[in-house]
């Protein structure tokens, strides 16, 4: 059905009894009369997950004012503050979210990147219990889309980059462009080039465009409100995908309609790997300085195999001025897990939030776990804090060259650079909080198990309208996740494309909201100051 302000009916669901969760070495699990779930000390400053406040979805089979179906949608979100209002127990305001490349289990397509909106409504449920679970308490109702295009008003795609070659246009660097047959879903038409971009994170400008990063790149892109580009940020050159001796921005994802196309080498060789661009993005609450984090390691810094792809970098720069510039470069180290067969895997990041100048909301996880996934268990999915106060600033010509490395193949930092300080934080995957919802980690594969893959993070007060006296430091942490667009009842391209998952499965857009406090002093949402 088409959702164009349509409110997205809630259903009450059954009681999940809990289930047991993997031990976290670090975060502590309320005991006793503890009231919190857990704490964490990074450097000197102290958080506190509170509780789980809520949880939503929106059904796999929802589509969009173009008759598209909205998936995907976790890649990345971002809140509206000055649309957050509290009435009593019920909060409102507008999110906005970053479908990724479209449906692409199957082949990438020729899918218009786009930015979906929502007006939500959170009803606080505090007597929610294991024994007596609310119903989700956390309603969508999609407003609008907004489809992104190139400068020159060309439509985006999701459609795996060329191997060789790029796109180019006045003030931009080179840019990655897919040539794609037909009208690239597999049917007659006339064919073309746009440019390619793998959507995974938003950021919501005061003045109502959007910064938006991308895996293909790793570029990271300013669109305007109605969805044009305006200006694209190329990193340096070690940053930068390469094959064969020269820059090639394919991600070897073959198209729906040629699933036998063969990139060689299938990985690259230095550079972002595969699907393992910038993930992580975000800015400032003043507006002035931008951060961009790769997924894992660079391939010459480890990548992309585990457990040697734990460094990846984060790149700072000032967006104050027309021109941004890099400031800052640091390695964080990613956490590890041992997986069901006893290897030791990265938990490679998917998102991160601004908390202050030297602290990072970085949720990191694993992967092959979840509804639709062979197994139900997640082992680490987390929103964790890293500090900056003791990294090394590793930005250097000789770093930034192609090729440049701050560690070795093998994944050993360089003598001389200090990561930065990682502090877990919020467990997703704990039942004594998801079962107070209905939901679940482990167990059955039912649509009250939690998704796979959760790529989001957006931030807002609990106490809208009052600034920085936000009865100090309380906070909902919102996270959702990204679904792959995996349903038996899709549509495309104007909804003339359809295709039901191989996987046999149907994943709801699912949500999820913490409620944490801060320290004093950091603020993590814009105009709160």
């Amino acid at each position: 059905m088409l959702l164009n302000h349509l409110s997205l009916v809630i259903a009450a669901v059954a009681l999940v009894d809990a289930l047991p969760h993997p031990e976290d070495k670090v975060s502590r699990q309320a005991a006793g009369s503890q009231s919190f779930v857990a704490q964490t000390d990074c450097n000197g400053a102290t958080y506190t997950y509170e509780q789980l406040a809520g949880y939503g979805f929106i059904p796999s089979n929802a589509r969009d004012k173009y008759g598209d179906t909205i998936g995907g949608i976790g890649s990345a979100i971002a809140l509206d503050h000055n649309s957050w209002r509290k009435r009593g127990n019920v909060y409102t305001g507008l999110l906005y979210t970053l479908p990724d490349r479209g449906w692409n289990t199957e082949g990438t397509l020729n899918y218009q990147n786009r930015i979906h909106k929502f007006a939500i409504a959170l009803t606080l449920m505090p007597n929610a219990t294991v024994a007596s679970p609310s119903a989700p308490n956390l309603v969508f109702t999609y407003t609008d889309t907004i489809l992104l295009t190139g400068p020159d008003g060309t439509p985006t795609t999701g459609l795996d980059a060329d191997a060789n070659g790029y796109i180019t246009y006045p003030g931009f660097p080179i840019l990655p462009v897919a040539t794609y047959t037909g009208d690239g879903f597999g049917n007659p038409g006339p064919g073309g080039k746009r440019i390619t971009i793998d959507s995974e994170g938003l950021v919501l400008n005061g003045d109502g465009s959007f910064w938006v990063s991308d895996e293909y790149g790793p570029y990271v892109y300013k669109f305007s409100s109605s969805g044009k580009m305006e200006q694209a940020i190329q990193p340096p050159p070690a940053y930068l995908p390469m094959r064969n001796g020269s820059i090639s921005f394919s991600a070897d994802s073959p198209p729906f309609y040629n699933p036998n196309e063969i990139i060689t080498p299938a990985n690259t060789v230095s550079g972002r790997d595969n699907n393992q661009g910038f993930e992580g993005l975000t800015v400032s609450t003043d507006g002035k300085t931008l951060y961009a984090l790769v997924q894992s390691a660079l391939d010459q810094e480890g990548g992309p195999n585990d457990p040697s792809r734990r460094n990846t970098r984060l790149a700072v720069y000032d967006i104050s001025v027309h021109t941004p510039i890099l400031l800052h470069e640091y390695v964080v180290t990613l956490p590890t897990y041992i997986n069901a067969k006893g290897k030791n895997k990265v938990a490679a990041q998917s998102e991160m939030h601004y908390l202050s100048s030297t602290q990072l909301m970085v949720l990191s996880r694993d992967s092959g776990a979840g509804h639709g996934q062979s197994s139900s268990a997640s082992l680490y999915r987390h929103i964790d804090i890293i500090d900056l106060t003791s990294a090394t600033d590793i930005h250097s010509p000789a770093n930034d060259a192609t090729n440049g490395s701050i560690a070795s193949a093998a994944g050993v930092l360089n003598p001389g650079v200090t990561a930065a300080q990682y502090c877990s934080f919020i467990d997703f995957n704990i039942n004594a909080q998801l079962n107070r919802f209905g939901v679940h980690n482990g167990g059955a594969q039912d649509q009250l198990l939690l998704n796979e893959k959760w790529e989001s993070i957006s931030v807002v007060t609990t106490n809208p309208g009052h600034g920085s006296t936000n009865d100090g430091t309380e906070y909902f942490v919102f996270s959702m996740s990204d679904n792959d667009f995996i349903t038996q009842q899709g549509f495309l391209d104007g909804g003339e494309f359809t295709y039901a998952d191989n996987s046999g499965f149907n994943l709801d857009n699912q949500a999820l909201v913490f409620q944490i406090t801060v320290p004093n002093g950091v603020i993590p949402v814009a105009g709160e100051d």
